[in-house]
């Protein structure tokens, strides 16, 4: 059933009458009478086409206020639309429109949406490094032909990154060139000859190609938007030719800043999409050139290797506070120093920054904290005050993985001979040295060994982060303990080991939470919450423990976290007006998507429709009911819980 309705009037009185709280959206907090009569609307006339309860109220809010920002005065309304399975709804909310609206280009006509920063109040500027002259050309030429947009084109040094450059730009902050390539036009001006690769931004406050953040997002867009994928992975191989490493994100706070590495999984990942297409292998081949040059120049060097234990650690270079963050983020760490010296917090907390004041213990902080960033896991009491002493289980998970990555590359597609070209060459070797892929297998052998020697706690049957200078493990239990399931580094008794003592201490009714309670202690004014503790559980963890307990064939527990999951993103979808948010607190089903941490949770600031969700959960998403079995899909669109639907005998996964 069909009718064309009243645009305005319509999402009016529907506000007025369903919206109580007056929040812009319906949901279960509004205590309006959960019944819209939709047909009084019409231009047909009187017509018995009534709107019940919250998830069909909110569709049709969501479906106004859409026609609303097309123009139109009038619409027609689907009664399919408004009860549309919600299964069905969120894959296909994400898949034609969330993934279009968080995909950005850096090039003439993407520009003056990329550049601006939610994070920083300042003008367009865009920082180009050296070797790439024609892209200093082109936005040069950009700023020339806008001068209404006031765009700030400014080289960045030759030579290498240092904290001191890196802090000393923090008052005029950019964003950071990416890779570009030539169009089929001749036109005149360079503007239109040159063009950006495509790349995924994660939404709310996030508003630039971040590393792993983006190398999640592409699980969920390979069958749908395998082209910016593809860009994806071209923009990485330019970050790490020209900035030295897969950035942080690319913001000129960001360079002396990484992330979890993950690019040859991705590139691997694209190479089994693409194998047909003419540029695939070429694709795939650079990439692990540029992820063997950022191995041995940044995982492995000092000061991230510790030769002790022939593990890495998170550790970039910076000084002072990290500039994206609010002051109050760090309210406990300086309040002492506000009392030390009579001042206020934010007076204190410019001073520091400022250099007038100097405290070594904050200076050790930060460096903790700078590298609790590149870690990913920002922040969390695993990792916060130890994380640059800190071996941690998923830095050395994912350097086996690239070691093992490199090494089939070598073997399969190099006829095990891998040329180093110009370009791609680490410190002190020759352009055209070749190499086989047995330093590989023999790296990935002596990592595995050190793993099992310093992150193996045989009394506890689970790994655990190692501090290298205390020469102790650390006693936090976290999600990422399952990462070796992941890369394939436990054996088949460490594995039954694990799952048997780490999966109950992790899962919660919404799936894996980040740590466990006893990790995270009590909150406290010097113990704040911390958004990557328990109780709030995140899509990478989810995922990578999917595939992990998949691998080692605990089919059911892989299903049993999977459908949890996605069965609290689904109940939060229908009875929030459309959530899908950055985090969620895993511990309930009811509100899971109000977190009150840190800067609370992206995703969640919209008004009557969502546009974005969130990049990586909504990547959860898609790739989790791709791995549901159909009678599972069911059961979650009727809102079915694990227990009600494993009651009936159902197995969730494939």
């Amino acid at each position: 059933m069909s009718i064309s309705v009243e645009v305005d009037r319509a999402m009016r009185d529907l506000l007025q009458h369903e919206d109580t709280d007056h929040d812009g959206l319906i949901t279960i907090d509004d205590q309006g009478p959960k019944d819209f009569p939709l047909g009084n609307y019409s231009d047909q006339g009187d017509t018995d086409f009534a709107v019940r309860g919250v998830y069909q109220l909110s569709n049709l809010l969501q479906e106004l206020f859409l026609a609303q920002n097309r123009g139109l005065k009038i619409v027609a309304i689907e009664r399919s639309q408004l009860e549309e399975n919600p299964v069905h709804r969120l894959d296909r909310l994400i898949t034609t429109s969330w993934w279009d609206n968080l995909t950005r280009r850096i090039d003439a006509d993407g520009i003056e949406r990329a550049a601006p920063d939610p994070k920083m109040k300042d003008s367009p500027r865009i920082y180009i490094p050296p070797g790439a002259a024609e892209q200093f050309h082109y936005y040069s030429e950009v700023a020339r032909e806008r001068p209404a947009m006031r765009l700030d084109v400014q080289w960045l040094p030759q030579g290498k990154m240092t904290a001191e450059f890196i802090k000393g730009i923090n008052h005029k902050p950019g964003i950071l060139a990416l890779d570009m390539e030539a169009t089929q036009l001749k036109a005149q001006s360079i503007t239109k000859q040159l063009q950006g690769f495509p790349f995924v931004v994660p939404g709310g406050c996030f508003n630039e190609l971040y590393n792993w953040d983006s190398c999640f997002c592409a699980l969920g867009m390979l069958d749908t938007h395998l082209h910016v994928v593809k860009g994806i992975v071209r923009n990485f191989i330019f970050e790490i030719k020209h900035y030295g490493k897969v950035l942080n994100a690319n913001r000129s706070y960001y360079l002396g800043r990484a992330q979890p590495p993950l690019l040859t999984w991705l590139a691997l990942k694209v190479f089994e999409r693409t194998k047909h297409e003419a540029d695939a292998l070429e694709i795939l081949q650079s990439a692990i050139l540029a992820a063997r040059k950022e191995y041995h120049e940044w995982w492995t060097s000092t000061p991230r290797l510790d030769n002790e234990s022939a593990l890495s650690r998170y550790h970039p270079i910076g000084q002072g506070s990290p500039p994206e963050c609010r002051p109050i983020v760090f309210a406990h760490v300086f309040a002492p120093y506000a009392e030390k010296y009579g001042m206020t917090l934010k007076e204190v907390y410019d001073a520091y920054n400022a250099g007038t004041i100097t405290e070594p213990d904050l200076n050790t902080f930060f460096d903790h904290d700078r590298a609790v960033r590149e870690s990913g896991h920002d922040t969390s009491n695993r990792v916060e005050g130890v994380c640059a002493d800190l071996a941690t289980v998923d830095l050395n998970c994912l350097l086996f993985q690239i070691e093992n990555d490199i090494a089939l590359v070598i073997e399969k597609h190099c006829g095990d001979r891998l040329v180093i070209p110009d370009g791609f060459t680490i410190m002190g070797e020759k352009v055209d040295t070749v190499e086989s892929s047995h330093p590989w297998r023999e790296r990935q052998s002596k990592r595995k060994a050190s793993i099992d020697r310093h992150l193996w706690n045989e009394e506890k049957g689970m790994y655990f982060d190692y501090n290298t200078v205390t020469k102790q493990q650390s006693t936090a239990e976290s999600a990422t303990c399952l990462w070796p399931l992941w890369c394939g580094v436990a054996n088949d008794e460490q594995a039954a080991r694990l799952v048997k003592n780490g999966v109950p201490r992790l899962e919660c009714v919404g799936g894996l939470s980040s740590t466990s309670a006893k990790t995270r202690g009590t909150v406290s004014a010097t113990n704040p919450q911390k958004q990557w503790d328990y109780p709030y559980g995140w899509a990478p963890h989810q995922i990578l423990a999917w595939d992990g307990l998949k691998r080692y064939g605990y089919h059911d527990e892989a299903g049993r976290l999977l459908y949890r999951w996605l069965h609290m993103m689904t109940r939060t979808f229908k009875d929030w007006n459309g959530t899908v948010c950055e985090k969620y607190d895993v511990t309930q089903l009811e509100r899971s998507h109000q977190v009150d941490a840190e800067y609370g949770n992206q995703g969640r600031d919209f008004k009557y429709a969502p546009q974005e969700g969130f990049g990586w959960t909504n990547a959860s998403y898609i790739y989790g009911t791709s791995l549901l079995r159909e009678d599972a899909r069911e059961a979650l669109s009727q809102g079915l819980s694990y227990e009600d639907f494993s009651g009936t005998g159902g197995k969730a996964h494939l």
